[in-house]
């Protein structure tokens, strides 16, 4: 992506994107990439409109559509009263620092109640969601973890017996495929076995891929469909040659630490949104400020409206 922005730091961001007026704009060209910025409607895919009144508001004229509209429409901002410059601020700083940012520090460093700052958080985690890829001709290394707290740590009432072998009950199992040429897919399973990871790597890995793993069960039979190279941990065997999941742990180190150093506790519920945050910091971490900024931005056409974020999961 050819980025529009040039920043560096939190600083320049906000000499950049001085006022609001600076941030429609720059959202207008960015979503509105294959006009120049000039508007597009959401509802019927139409590059006819008449200005209203309202400033960066539009009708659609295409005369089966006629609804009015604006580049906030469609997106992670569409109804929001909190002003864009400092949804720009929290994209900014949930997407640069490491482990990401609490609700409590966003709340504090741009004053807006807790509440807001827990909503604006999980729609940016919602808007950097990745789909499957299709990885070819690269080596993907493939392995599962375990989230959640550690039993020693919990009131008696709340200990459960640990499970002999992989894993921990009252647990929740995140599965990962990461390329190392382009990047980690995570996704949240309810079982870690062979029946449910499986399809997964047929969807997301090309037949022509070299697949590692270490020697767990639920991998057998990749063989049949791809080079499967086995890494047998249970004999302390880290590295075989080039054949390695090294990586794809540090990832889920990365993953640990920041939810137990910043978040001190995810739910089971919205883990997975976590792990979208944390996948797109892995695979942009080579980016500039700017250009991972954008990047981020250029998917805000995904909405996720309070009462879905805290509907009851059955």
């Amino acid at each position: 992506m050819n980025t529009q922005t040039q920043f560096t730091n939190l600083i320049e961001l906000q000499k950049q994107f001085r006022d609001e007026d600076t941030c429609w704009k720059y959202l207008e060209k960015l979503r509105w990439t294959e006009t120049k910025g000039n508007p597009i409607c959401p509802f019927c895919s139409s590059n006819k409109f008449y200005e209203l009144k309202r400033k960066f508001n539009y009708r659609c004229a295409n005369s089966d559509c006629r609804k009015t509209y604006n580049v906030k429409t469609g997106s992670i901002f569409e109804n929001t009263k909190i002003p864009l410059r400092t949804w720009f601020i929290a994209i900014y700083v949930e997407t640069s620092h490491k482990k990401g940012i609490s609700s409590l520090q966003l709340h504090r460093d741009l004053g807006i109640t807790q509440k807001t700052a827990w909503f604006i958080l999980h729609r940016v985690r919602e808007m950097l969601k990745s789909k499957a890829p299709h990885m070819l001709n690269s080596t993907v290394e493939i392995d599962e973890t375990y989230v959640g707290g550690k039993e020693r740590f919990k009131h008696t009432r709340q200990r459960k017996d640990l499970k002999e072998g992989r894993g921990c009950v009252n647990k929740t199992m995140v599965f990962s495929i990461l390329d190392r040429n382009s990047g980690v897919y995570s996704q949240v399973v309810n079982n870690v076995d062979g029946e449910t990871l499986k399809p997964i790597i047929r969807t997301a890995v090309d037949k022509s891929t070299v697949i590692v793993t270490d020697g767990f069960g639920a991998y057998q039979g990749l063989n049949k469909d791809y080079r499967h190279e086995v890494v047998n941990h249970a004999q302390d065997e880290w590295v075989c040659g080039q054949f390695h999941t090294n990586s794809v742990e540090g990832f889920f180190g990365l993953l640990k630490r920041g939810i137990i150093g910043i978040y001190h506790y995810v739910s089971p519920k919205h883990l997975h949104r976590y792990c979208n945050e944390f996948g797109f910091r892995y695979n942009t971490r080579t980016q500039a400020e700017a250009e991972r900024f954008d990047n981020a931005l250029s998917q805000c056409d995904k909405r996720l409206k309070y009462t879905d974020l805290i509907k009851k999961t059955v």
